[in-house]
């Protein structure tokens, strides 16, 4: 199919006519690393950011702490249990958001084709060789380099000819790596990898794959798509491409984000009024964090659902003004909950997003003019 042809286009020195380059920066443990890095007496021992209250939950942990599996997203006290003397620190954003604004710097060096995901990772299109390093796997180094030296943290970062390779790459190798993934290289490499590493797979997708045969990328490149859109529906389109190694999506530098949010998927079903609440209080933290994180300001709020027998559902509540801070976000995703209880059925998915935002005037309405240099991916 024509599909294929994307990942075997390549000539004997692995260029390929068309082909972008791409790299994925990735920060390392990034609100904890910065917390050690300015705090000496924290280098070297397990730290998370957040509250270490029962109801805290933590933004960040650094490596120290995953090495006892404390993960961003798990509440306080479990972390805390996982590893006892974990030290935990309140956030700072204004110095995340300082050393972001650094590494932007950077970045726009060496391209004006940056994607920012968040404070601490990026898609950065380096088709245009603006320094004349001489190569996308040359420009990745240099990246990493001036971000250690200007700013005493540590990248990843993933090299390859598409979004989706290039963000597989920049996990492969953390802490502080690199990894390459070459024209034709891309259909083997993502094959070789468990399902759970796929974008958009997630521990229920995972179970639901396992229970069909498919554990690897292999498995579900053995799949075609309209067994793919059988089982999944319209993601399928996206498995049947991702198992391949194929991503057609351009670098966006202008992205208009329309709400600010997050959701969590539960290992079993959620019914209880108590357990809902706290999980609720769970999700607010979390997607506090991320508002205060974008500088957002929205007038909408959303509760999602989902039901055990898949069915979604949202409530939203509308203000007349802006969104005043986490206390007023709080009480209002309460209401909305409250009013929903008890549930009619189980839940396996709880959400919340700020929407309605104010735009931001100072987004900027001009395109560099793209030079002619091209870079060679290795």
């Amino acid at each position: 199919m024509a599909e294929d042809d994307i990942d075997d286009s390549s000539d004997a020195d692995g260029e390929a006519d068309g082909l972008r380059k791409i790299i994925h920066v990735d920060m390392d443990a990034f609100f904890a690393s910065v917390e050690q890095r300015d705090n000496p007496d924290l280098r070297g021992k397990p730290v998370a950011v957040g509250g270490s209250s029962g109801r805290g939950v933590v933004a960040a942990a650094s490596y120290e702490a995953r090495r006892f599996g404390v993960k961003s997203a798990m509440p306080s006290v479990t972390a805390k249990r996982l590893c006892p003397d974990l030290i935990f620190v309140k956030h700072r954003f204004e110095a995340y958001r300082e050393a972001s604004a650094r590494i932007r710097e950077i970045f726009n060096r060496y391209t004006p084709h940056v994607e920012p995901l968040s404070l601490d990772e990026a898609y950065l299109d380096v088709t245009d060789d603006l320094q004349a390093v001489g190569s996308a796997t040359g420009t990745a180094q240099a990246i990493r380099k001036a971000i250690r030296e200007e700013t005493g943290l540590t990248a990843s970062a993933g090299v390859s000819y598409n979004k989706f390779l290039a963000k597989l790459a920049s996990d492969q190798n953390k802490p502080d790596g690199l990894c390459v993934i070459r024209p034709g290289e891309g259909a083997a490499f993502v094959q070789s990898l468990p399902i759970r590493r796929f974008h958009g797979v997630g521990p229920k997708g995972a179970e639901k794959m396992a229970r069909l045969g498919i554990d690897t990328g292999a498995d579900l490149a053995g799949k075609d798509l309209a067994w793919l859109r059988q089982n999944f529906g319209s993601f399928g389109d996206y498995l049947y491409r991702a198992a391949r190694g194929i991503d057609l999506r351009p670098i966006r530098t202008n992205r208009s984000r329309k709400s600010v949010g997050g959701e969590r998927t539960f290992s079993q079903d959620q019914h209880e009024p108590d357990e809902l609440r706290e999980t609720l209080e769970r999700i607010i933290a979390i997607v506090w964090e991320r508002i205060e994180r974008s500088k957002a300001r929205g007038r909408t709020i959303t509760l999602k659902m989902k039901y055990n027998d898949f069915r979604t559902i949202t409530r939203a509540q509308s203000l007349p003004h802006y969104v005043s801070g986490q206390d007023e976000f709080a009480s209002v995703a309460r209401d909305l909950l409250e009013a929903q209880l008890p549930l009619p059925l189980p839940i396996r998915l709880m959400g919340l997003t700020l929407s309605n935002l104010e735009r931001d005037e100072e987004a900027q309405a001009q395109r560099s003019e793209r030079k002619t240099g091209q870079l060679a991916l290795f």
